[in-house]
């Protein structure tokens, strides 16, 4: 596996500055020739059924805001775009589609009110694995956030703009802007206060978990470990790229975090039916856990999955400090 490398000092600045002639929109791939036939079939697929999904949503809508939404644009990022994909049913890691998809109005971001239809059917799909046999991750963005990011000089679009495949596009769908380069300075300050907002919680958060734990709270000591991982992952994707979505989904942020650092999928092994449903559990726990009686989390299931989010939490230390100290060094190689 090619592992993405998001050093962002002076030289990756000047990478920005020549490439940003051919980052605008229209200057983005659209050929999906590197892919498999049977790959581009299935990306076809996701994009209908991510359409039509949408279009259900929102013609219940009553206010004319709402009812006439706009997918602008789908693109398609990652090792998928890049080519550099893995498939390795002895290790069991696969890798998602990665997708960004663009609204017209920031209303239309909601996954809640817009875009659960979507999720459940493409699970459902995947389940079935007769059209859909990839996983598929996806976010949800405005054109304006987008272009605000690009502005900002977000790693995480930018990179998404040079490297990613436009596999949609609406008529007259507006340009995004052309990205900026992102000043060291500013990264390392923005990459260092993220770093406090969220990796100290986290070990507040298996803390928590431990004294629910000793009390025999499982379904809270459940919910804490889940805080603690969504922590981690959060605050890895912004000290190394400055974006995380607006997301409780564990999947979708653990997709996110081994695009950037694939070791990490080494954290959930999937060998056992224990470990599976371990994770499962965890992935759960954010709604199930505080409102559903039917919950129930064992203090084996919570040991182990506490064993494997302290790894995750070391892991994730280093990656994160070796991240700012390369942005107050240049020389030093995250």
């Amino acid at each position: 596996m090619i592992r993405r490398d998001y050093h962002r000092a002076s030289f990756e600045e000047q990478r920005i500055a020549k490439r940003r002639r051919r980052s605008q929109t229209k200057g983005m791939a659209r050929s999906l020739d590197h892919l498999p036939a049977g790959k581009r079939a299935e990306l076809a697929f996701v994009v209908e059924l991510l359409r039509t999904s949408f279009d259900e949503a929102i013609s219940t809508r009553q206010a004319e805001r709402l009812k006439n939404g706009r997918i602008l644009r789908i693109v398609l990022y990652g090792s998928y775009a890049r080519g550099d994909w893995v498939e390795d049913p002895v290790g069991r890691y696969f890798s998602d589609y990665d997708l960004l998809v663009v609204v017209a109005d920031e209303a239309h971001t909601d996954v809640l009110e817009y875009w659960d239809g979507a999720e459940r059917k493409l699970l459902a799909e995947l389940s079935a694995g007769k059209r859909l046999r990839t996983p598929v991750s996806f976010i949800v963005h405005s054109q304006a956030e987008v272009d605000d990011a690009l502005g900002r000089g977000r790693p995480f679009f930018v990179d998404i703009l040079n490297d990613g495949v436009v596999i949609y596009e609406a008529e007259s769908a507006p340009a995004f802007a052309e990205p900026q380069p992102l000043e060291r300075e500013a990264a390392l300050a923005e990459a260092g206060a993220h770093y406090e907002d969220w990796i100290p919680p986290a070990s507040r958060r298996l803390e928590l978990a431990a004294f629910a734990v000793s009390r025999g709270f499982t379904n809270e000591a459940a919910f804490e470990l889940h805080q603690a991982a969504e922590h981690l992952y959060n605050g890895l994707l912004l000290v190394r790229t400055l974006y995380t979505p607006k997301s409780h989904n564990l999947v979708r942020l653990r997709n996110l975090a081994e695009q950037i650092e694939p070791s990490l999928a080494e954290i959930w092994p999937t060998e056992a039916k224990f470990q599976k449903r371990c994770f499962e559990l965890l992935r759960q726990a954010y709604v199930k856990a505080r409102y559903s009686r039917s919950y129930r989390v064992n203090a084996e299931e919570l040991a182990w999955t506490r064993e494997r989010i302290e790894l995750l939490q070391s892991r994730v230390i280093a990656l994160c400090e070796a991240r700012l100290a390369s942005l107050r060094d240049p020389s030093v190689d995250s």
